[in-house]
């Protein structure tokens, strides 16, 4: 990976939408945005603000969050740490 954020931001690879609902196939103009993803590379943190969420945290954010980007041929979320609202634990 070569996207290092920088402070207390974050990047996420989304996950995938749904693309069936009990065999009904959804067009992509009516899939909703996910609202949760993997962090795939974090900032050091400010002085204010220590790094909580580490690579590989499975997080949830909210549906307006962050700033969209693609990188080779990917897409990822960049956003502030303060912009996830859970870290999902197995």
């Amino acid at each position: 990976m070569n996207i290092k954020p920088l402070a207390d931001r974050v990047l996420v690879l989304p996950a995938p939408a749904e693309e069936k609902i009990g065999g009904i196939i959804i067009p992509d103009t009516a899939k909703e945005k996910p609202l949760h993803g993997t962090v795939v590379a974090t900032g050091n943190g400010t002085k204010d603000e220590e790094m909580i969420l580490k690579k590989g945290d499975e997080v949830l954010y909210g549906k307006y969050s962050g700033t969209e980007l693609e990188f080779e041929g990917t897409k990822y979320l960049m956003m502030r740490q303060s912009d996830v609202l859970a870290v999902i634990e197995k």
